[in-house]
């Protein structure tokens, strides 16, 4: 057998594709088409050789949503990990701020002050009389009344209405999905969920404050945002659900204290 170069083996398989024409087409002049139909054929096999090669056997368009959901399950308890650290460390450090502050005056009398605004802040528990708020989606069936997707779902506007009506009805402490609301906390929606110093929660969303339980109540019937939501509520089906509690408890606030600035009260 003979063995040829690349250029000549290409040479003889065109030579042989066009010997074997009809002989009525040898002696007409190439058209566009009979030199562009081999070459159009060269270049589709070139692409389904180099796509054979690349997938070696696997899908290339394989469904990666169970990688990316376990991606964001890996982060999460990365970032669950990180805070339980952050929290042990905040505790060593007041157990040593306390320590100091038993043998050195000047440190015992910035501890005591420090300590008169930690219920303030939010960084202590508070118990006795308040209201609980449970706002929640529609249920997932067929939208009636020419309802969109974006009525059946709860709305970080529609979160904040409660929260600044309860605030307005004299809550002295509140606590979102049992996570305690302090000055600097903001409440987020991404899509359907609630964004809390950096975590998501899902509906229902649960709000609970310590107060005056009738004060509240007022506050949150006179509020144009809640009003709004209560007619959604009778519309389209979401939930609302006001319960007066005669002895309930909001948490401490346990996440990070860090600010750029603050002012001190007077």
């Amino acid at each position: 057998m003979e063995y040829t170069d690349d250029v000549r083996s290409w040479r003889q398989v065109l030579r042989r594709a066009t010997g074997a024409l009809p002989p009525g087409r040898r002696g007409r002049k190439p058209t566009v088409w009979s030199i562009g139909t081999p070459v159009i054929a060269l270049a589709a096999g070139l692409l389904f050789t180099t796509s054979a090669t690349t997938a070696a056997g696997t899908a290339l368009r394989e469904d990666r949503r169970p990688q990316l959901a376990q991606l964001i399950e890996d982060e999460r308890d990365r970032v669950e990990a990180a805070e339980e650290r952050a929290a042990a460390l905040r505790d060593d450090v007041r157990a040593q701020t306390d320590a100091q502050g038993s043998s050195d005056g000047s440190v015992k009398a910035q501890n005591d002050r420090a300590g008169g605004y930690e219920q303030q802040a939010g960084f202590t528990a508070l118990g006795g009389p308040g209201m609980r708020v449970v706002l929640d989606d529609a249920p997932q069936t067929d939208a009636t009344n020419g309802a969109t997707n974006d009525d059946l779902v709860v709305h970080q506007g529609d979160v904040q209405a409660v929260v600044n009506a309860m605030w307005a009805g004299g809550a002295e402490a509140m606590s979102i999905m049992g996570v305690r609301v302090i000055s600097t906390s903001a409440v987020r929606c991404v899509g359907n969920t609630l964004l809390l110093h950096g975590r998501n929660y899902s509906p229902p969303f649960e709000i609970i404050a310590i107060g005056d339980p009738e004060s509240m109540r007022a506050s949150l019937a006179s509020s144009s945002g809640v009003q709004a939501f209560r007619q959604a509520v009778a519309d389209y089906g979401l939930g609302y659900r006001e319960t007066v509690e005669g002895n309930t408890t909001v948490p401490a606030y346990d996440g990070s204290t860090a600010l750029r600035t603050a002012d001190v009260p007077g």
